[in-house]
């Protein structure tokens, strides 16, 4: 502490008070000259060995010299996470936000990020320092093409901007090293000690994993702490939630079992506030919390989940059972981490997890503040497959960090337009350069097996992907060079994919009439639609029944039909009660899913203005609307004119008083369940100036 510059030191005294001297690993970085210099950062220390703090001193080394800084994030709930942390620095004059142009350090995610690199140039170059947290995803499929390309870009921009990458230890620092021009700074120490073991079920007796989990739970019950287990399904977190609920209840002191209570009481508060009673998924949560367990995935309130998580922070949960996701999202260490199942599903089926998610997985054990040690328990089915986890998973090494980009061609068709769309290449070989400086191109042009082949395969890339925009209408060829048509640009100014667009460009070329039930199940067959999730195989009919019943034809049943069907009956004002029931779906996705729909219209009027189709635009408007609020078509006035007013409400007070609220005094409105004074007021003032 006594190396930092005094300004640095009192907001780090102030804002960290718990940090009384740094780390080994800390001290580490300070020392290479982190702070006396400008070079590019690498800092590849352990999960919970104080990373952020060291993004930290870099962003207030650069504000505290009139400069500005960026925090970048792969996820919402990080983002919000840290923009919560650093709001304590507005107490030294430092403006918290998130974006640049607002604010001294601004927190961003990914995707905004890249954003800034395409379309505001100007702010980018006032930013002096970038922080890219949990860099390590560069690898990773769906977002890594997306941030190595918006750091290329900021390069090219900003040749000043400092980078900072925070990152898990990768294999293959050297390729990273050389292409962010950086210092790699890599320490092992870890505040809090971690024990690695694979467990069997041997050992305990039994043949059943549940088993040897409810072993480690009881453990960390008499150890006053908490576990966090990993499985591989939204299912299997309820099943084992449930399992570990039933065999700990006895050992759950009386004083534990009132504050569960409490859990399990605002875990069922949340679907009530939404209008809809409890689901079967909301009461076998709330079931599982009243003895200290609870599952976590995306097919909760996201209210719910917020709720788990705090209530996990301040120990009134003892276990959370969660989808691998979670590596990734919030920040929920605990004292003993249980892998469970090694395996992931995805749309190839049932895949083993990588070493890298495993050491992120395990690395969630032990609470610095809090653990003197943390465990990671890998469970195996026998000793033999113990002994090839152990090799494989705790003796083995973390997989090389490969850029995706060419492998996700939505990637290579985004990035090529948002070249053109914002006038940094013209020409294929300019495409070609910019490729070139990618980490992909650094990967290719130095691994010695494949230099000789890089820019041919490279063009190749680029050429295909070139004759799919033109011939999709997203670009086209002038004399000056490639131009993004009004279709590219609007593509280049959204997060969605091109195919995604090209999906709802032929719909909209080819459609003479919307219908509403075919638009909703076009939208549910695109990759950007959150899809709705059926809760178990059980049986489909439902909404096989209901698909034939609204004239859509499917050749199978799955989750973009349960999603269709979901948003059908949402806004026909059906709740999620109601649609979990008759469909046997997670129907607390519905709002978020209905959300996104709700945008993929309005992208949809977009494209239909593009293309000189304007006479679809209200109908367009309307259903964006009914998906957005859950109302038929005769309540949109209404909860469009009353701000907050919501749909159940809004039903109720043309269910009392029919569509023509003009007649009714604010006392009688007030009436109606849920209406008090201000409501009726606005509701008042809109009758009054609506033209019905």
């Amino acid at each position: 502490m006594e190396t930092l510059p005094k300004e640095i030191k009192k907001i780090i005294n102030d804002c960290y008070p718990y940090i009384k001297e740094f780390n080994p690993a800390q001290k580490h970085v300070i020392d290479s000259g982190y702070l006396e210099n400008r070079d590019n950062y690498v800092i590849a220390i352990p999960t919970a060995s104080g990373k952020t703090v060291l993004g930290v001193m870099a962003t207030l080394e650069a504000i505290l010299k009139g400069g500005k800084a960026l925090y970048a994030a792969p996820l919402i709930s990080i983002q919000n996470e840290k923009v919560k942390e650093f709001k304590q620095f507005e107490e030294h004059g430092i403006k918290v936000g998130k974006h640049p142009s607002s604010s001294d350090l601004s927190v961003m995610v990914f995707e905004s990020f890249d954003a800034l690199t395409r379309f505001s140039w100007d702010t980018l170059r006032d930013v002096d320092t970038i922080i890219l947290d949990e860099f390590h995803m560069i690898g990773e499929y769906s977002r890594g093409p997306t941030l190595e390309c918006a750091i290329t870009r900021a390069k090219i921009i900003n040749p000043n901007l400092r980078i900072v990458a925070l990152s898990a230890t990768l294999q293959n620092m050297d390729e990273i090293e050389g292409w962010l021009e950086a210092t790699i700074v890599e320490h092992d120490y870890r505040p809090v000690p971690l024990n690695k073991e694979v467990l069997n079920t041997e050992m305990f007796n039994t043949n059943n994993k549940n088993e040897v989990v409810v072993k480690i739970v009881e453990k960390a019950i008499e150890d006053n702490s908490q576990a966090l287990s990993f499985v591989s399904t939204r299912l299997f977190t309820e099943n084992l939630a449930n399992y570990v609920s039933g065999k700990i209840k006895r050992k759950v002191t009386t004083e534990q079992k009132k504050r569960f209570k409490k859990v399990a009481e605002a875990i069922l508060e949340v679907p009530e506030k939404k209008g809809s009673r409890p689901t079967s998924t909301c009461l076998k949560l709330a079931e599982s919390a009243e003895n200290g367990t609870a599952f976590y995935h995306a097919g909760l309130f996201n209210e719910q989940k917020e709720i788990i998580e705090e209530e996990f922070r301040v120990g009134n949960l003892l276990m959370i059972a969660a989808t691998p996701s979670l590596m990734y999202g919030v920040n929920l260490p605990s004292r003993s981490v249980v892998i469970r199942d090694y395996t992931r599903w995805t749309s190839q089926g049932s895949q083993t997890i990588p070493v890298f998610d495993y050491e992120q997985m395990s690395g969630r054990a032990g609470r610095p503040q809090y653990d003197d040690v943390g465990f990671s328990y890998l469970v195996a089915k026998s000793l033999d497959e113990a002994h090839d986890l152990q090799e494989r998973y705790v003796h083995g090494e973390v997989e090389s960090t490969n850029s995706k980009l060419i492998e996700n061609k939505d990637a290579i068709y985004k990035q090529i337009i948002a070249q053109v769309s914002s006038n940094l290449n013209k020409t294929p070989e300019e495409i070609q350069d910019f490729f070139k400086m990618t980490f992909y191109g650094y990967q290719m042009n130095n691994n010695p097996s494949m230099a000789l082949f890089a820019d041919d395969s490279l063009k190749f890339e680029i050429e295909n992907a070139l004759e799919f925009l033109l011939k999709n209408g997203i670009l086209q060829a002038i004399p000056s060079g490639l131009n993004a048509t009004a279709l590219g640009n609007l593509i280049a100014k959204s997060n969605y994919s091109v195919e995604t667009a090209v999906k709802l460009k032929e719909y909209a070329s080819q459609t003479e009439f919307i219908d509403t039930n075919q638009l909703i199940y076009h939208l549910a067959s695109t990759s950007d639609l959150p899809l709705i999730s059926f809760k178990s195989r059980k049986n489909k009919d439902p909404v096989r029944e209901m698909m034939a019943k609204k004239g859509l034809f499917a050749t199978d049943i799955a989750n973009p039909e349960a999603t269709t069907v979901a948003l059908i009956e949402w806004i026909d004002e059906r709740n999620e009660y109601e649609i979990e029931n008759m469909y046997n779906v997670y129907s607390a996705s519905t709002r978020r899913s209905a959300y996104e729909a709700s945008l993929l219209v309005k992208f949809l009027k977009n494209i239909f203005e593009t293309i000189g189709k304007y006479n679809y635009s209200k109908d367009l408007d309307y259903l964006s609307a009914r998906l957005y609020y859950g109302v038929k078509e005769d309540l949109i006035p209404l909860v469009l004119g009353v701000k907050r007013l919501g749909r159940k409400r809004a039903r109720s007070l043309v269910n009392t008083f029919g569509e023509d609220l003009r007649p009714y005094s604010e006392k009688q409105l007030k009436k109606v369940e849920g209406v008090g004074p201000k409501l009726a007021e606005k509701i008042k003032i809109f009758s009054e100036t609506y033209d019905n």
